[in-house]
């Protein structure tokens, strides 16, 4: 029987990822599944942060979920591969799970002229070098340019993401990456917090540098991805249905939420 598709995150950020998957694709049932209570993910180790993703994953597993979206940059860099090569072969071919980072490291190559690119992320995500690997694997010619932001998350997740002060500290990182490379004509987003900062972000880099959000990107792909795996959407349901589910108090959640996906969210608790 059809299931929903799952998106999971460790915070709030893949509400954005979320919001623009639904907006492509607003005839899918979906099961949206926050770890808020355990984050952020980003500090914690590489086997911390694969056993907690994948015991999320295999909660919106036993939901009916057969796709799984990792809406998270760190889950997608530390756990992603490992639960792709080693926990889903014994399921059998019904059950797959995606990630972020992929998609945007594929369209990324073919957007540089200079090949020059820049990475804006959380601290977790530049150590992992996923996207210099990522890239490297498609692209292997195009040099990559990180730029840690440990401010972004903590003023986004505060809702001090519009007032000024959060204006000293987008110019900083931005010129910091800018400073690597005077080439740099594209600049991935890469977490999916950085959304809400677009217009910030987007006036601090000069205009002639392409910016790159995941929602849309990932939205686009997952929506070709659907099409070319006719045996992965018919396990898809299709009515339109929404459910939110957080580890935290659902009233924090909630609160904090709508700034992400847009609107507002009844979530319910889910225990683990």
């Amino acid at each position: 029987m059809p299931g929903p598709i799952g998106i999971f995150d460790s915070g709030y950020g893949g509400l954005t990822v979320f919001r623009e998957i639904e907006a492509q694709l607003p005839q899918y049932d979906y099961i949206y599944f926050g770890d808020n209570a355990r984050a952020p993910y980003g500090a914690r180790s590489f086997d911390t942060i694969y056993k907690y993703t994948l015991e999320c994953v295999r909660h919106l597993f036993d939901m009916d979920c057969r796709l799984v979206i990792l809406a998270c940059n760190t889950a997608s860099a530390k756990a992603l591969r490992t639960i792709q090569q080693h926990d889903l072969p014994p399921l059998g071919p019904g059950y797959r799970v995606l990630g972020v980072i992929r998609p945007t490291t594929e369209l990324v190559g073919r957007i540089t002229h200079s090949g020059h690119v820049g990475v804006l992320a959380t601290p977790g995500t530049v150590q992992s070098e996923s996207y210099i690997l990522e890239i490297h694997h498609f692209f292997p010619e195009v040099q990559v340019f990180q730029q840690a932001c440990p401010m972004w998350v903590p003023l986004i997740e505060n809702n001090e993401h519009e007032g000024p002060g959060a204006d000293y500290f987008v110019e900083k990182c931005v010129q910091e990456l800018l400073a690597q490379s005077t080439q740099i004509d594209a600049i991935i987003l890469g977490c999916t917090h950085y959304p809400l900062l677009w217009d910030k972000i987007r006036s601090a880099v000069p205009g002639h540098i392409h910016l790159l959000a995941q929602g849309r990107i990932v939205a686009d792909r997952l929506a070709d991805y659907l099409i070319r795996h006719p045996e992965m959407d018919v396990l898809c349901g299709k009515n339109g249905q929404r459910t939110f589910f957080t580890t935290e108090t659902p009233e924090v959640f909630d609160a904090k939420a709508s700034h992400f996906y847009g609107k507002e969210i009844r979530s319910r608790h889910f225990e683990l």
